[in-house]
């Protein structure tokens, strides 16, 4: 079983003041290129896996899919996603990615924000993925980047003229990786770009958009601490095509 950080009442207080969860997707600064990655969602059944509060699931839904279903594996993030919904398509259950069960061929759109990077079995869950997708439907992911995650020193490096990076630290070296954000020991998994690439080609995926999310000026400019941001890709986004 995954590890149910979320419903740990200080990481869970802390997540909830960030801006994403405050402000929805507007508070999510790779939005805009995650959104150019959905493909039209009219009339489409759709899987989010791990929903969190469910703003994508409502925003699915406001695009046109016939009804969307949301699981997650905490009971907090479950318990909000429900009271903020006012939608009788939108579907939420408490499910764990290392072992979720998905009917064959009942979706036509699968999307995740920033949760396969829980996932020990990554190999194991897409898989489940495309079993559950229809032919010739799309899989949206975004994960944390693995150089972003390989990154995790807990002290910059400035160099001679004040500029300030962050070494990466074993790259290679694949698996659990424990740091603290919120609350000590939060577990997460680095596999490199060609591990979770080669896993999707694998599964029967073929790739089809690959973006690293950095800041733009015009992001820097409203939010001055996205400019950290630019030192290292932060987040990969991923579209594939289940053929």
């Amino acid at each position: 079983m995954a590890q149910n950080i979320y419903d740990n009442p200080d990481f869970f207080r802390g997540y909830c003041t960030l801006p994403r969860q405050t402000l929805g997707l507007a508070g999510a600064p790779e939005w805009p290129m995650v959104r150019r990655l959905i493909p039209d969602l009219a009339g489409k059944r759709i899987i989010d896996l791990g929903c969190g509060f469910g703003w994508t699931s409502r925003w699915m839904r406001e695009q046109g899919a016939a009804s969307v279903t949301g699981i997650d594996l905490s009971r907090n993030m479950i318990d909000r996603a429900i009271a903020d919904t006012r939608d009788p398509a939108i579907t939420y259950e408490i499910a764990d990615l290392e072992s979720v069960e998905l009917p064959a061929a009942g979706f036509d759109f699968a999307f995740s924000a920033l949760a396969f990077h829980y996932v020990a079995d990554f190999a194991r869950l897409i898989r489940a993925v495309h079993a559950a997708l229809t032919p010739d439907s799309r899989l949206v992911f975004t994960i944390e980047h693995p150089i972003y995650m390989a990154a995790t020193h807990p002290d910059w490096i400035t160099d001679g003229d004040g500029r300030k990076s962050w070494p990466v630290n074993g790259y290679a070296l694949e698996g659990e990786r424990r740091t603290d954000w919120f609350a000590k020991g939060v577990v997460k998994y680095h596999r490199t770009l060609a591990r979770t690439v080669n896993t999707l080609i694998a599964s029967g995926f073929a790739i089809e958009a690959l973006e690293e999310f950095a800041p733009t000026a015009e992001q820097i400019g409203e939010t001055p601490a996205l400019a950290e941001e630019v030192e290292r890709p932060m987040m990969l986004l991923i579209r594939a095509h289940r053929t």
